[in-house]
């Protein structure tokens, strides 16, 4: 699995999984839990996962939507 957004944005979240359904890539939400634990306050992101073979596909379709952003590779996050 490889990261392809991260976000506090719920509703982001859900567009981008939105986008790359359309596009035929299945994606899955990391860290919900911990998301819903932390409450309203917004510090923990939520990741957006795809498999290692439909990353460059998922890629190519946010840049296409222009949502591209490469992921932060800092922390435990």
């Amino acid at each position: 699995m490889k990261e392809i957004a991260r976000s506090t944005d719920p509703v982001r979240l859900s567009f981008l999984t939105a986008l790359l359904a359309d596009g035929g890539v299945t994606a899955i939400l990391f860290d919900t839990h911990a998301s819903i634990v932390q409450g309203s306050l917004g510090v923990l992101p939520q990741r957006l996962m795809v498999t290692d073979d439909e990353y460059d596909e998922a890629v190519a379709i946010l840049k296409s939507a222009g949502e591209w952003h490469e992921p932060e590779q800092t922390g435990w996050l």
